[in-house]
């Protein structure tokens, strides 16, 4: 995915994204991450064609975002939003096969490829077991897995997810992001992802991608990118970086910015 010269506001609002201008590697783990309201979520937004730019624009496959068909492009990339809504009483398999509606028309039967297609998603976040469960006699990590199996049901090479990590404690955070890297190791799927915690992002990621006032600041490698003068200049923040033998690079703020 290539993005050019993008920008977008909305009505009688500020710029939320300004000429921004960038590109996102096949097979790898992309990170966007800055402070609250940088533009994070919205460009990942207009990304997913959530939004449509004033200015600029963005490629897939060397297609213009904006000229592609809804099950064009859901064939393409799959998107786990930070909140997601389905009725409680949804089974966790029903609302994995709705993943495969890009395929199928409005009076079609399920085909065995979406019988498979939906074994392998379950079978990928583990939730195979809890394929007969209704969605709020799941935890929170359980549920945000399910979310992430019915994109994955869609059979793309691209998975979009805004902030999967929020509202979930530690354990399912780890948990989750472990899944995010073995998809991407395993299943060969190129992700991109927003999060809030630079920790995460720097163990996680092929790529990290900093953006402030909806402008991009540094993109790049994690060991390359998060210094404590990128934590200065984005977050105002001082901070101690290092890496360490059995723990890899880790970010330690330590005072608001004198």
């Amino acid at each position: 995915m290539e993005i050019k010269e993008l920008s977008f506001q909305y009505k009688d609002s500020p710029p939320i994204i300004k000429g921004l201008s960038t590109s996102f590697a096949e097979g790898k783990i992309t990170t966007i991450i800055g402070p609250n309201g940088s533009g994070k979520s919205t460009l990942l937004g207009l990304m997913a064609r959530n939004y449509t730019p004033n200015a600029g624009q963005i490629m897939i496959d060397g297609r213009e975002l904006q000229s592609l068909k809804g099950k064009e492009l859901a064939r393409l990339l799959a998107v786990v939003h930070q909140q997601n809504d389905a009725p409680y009483d949804l089974t966790v398999e029903r609302l994995v096969s709705y993943g495969r509606l890009p395929y199928r028309t409005m009076f079609s039967q399920e085909t065995d490829e979406d019988r498979q297609a939906i074994a392998w998603a379950l079978e990928c976040t583990k939730l195979t077991e809890f394929r007969s469960r209704r969605l709020n006699e799941l935890s929170g990590g359980q549920k945000q897995r399910a979310w992430i199996a019915m994109a994955l049901a869609q059979k793309t090479s691209v998975l979009f997810l805004d902030e999967p990590t929020t509202f979930l404690d530690i354990y399912y955070q780890i948990e989750l992001l472990d899944l995010v890297k073995e998809l991407n190791e395993v299943h060969g799927l190129t992700i991109v992802m927003v999060l809030h915690d630079v920790n995460q992002a720097v163990r996680y990621s092929d790529h990290i991608k900093v953006v402030k006032n909806g402008e991009l600041i540094a993109e790049g490698e994690p060991e390359v990118v998060m210094t404590s003068e990128l934590m200065k200049t984005v977050y105002d923040v001082q901070a101690i970086v290092r890496k360490d033998e059995e723990v890899g690079m880790y970010i330690v703020p330590i005072a608001t910015k004198a």
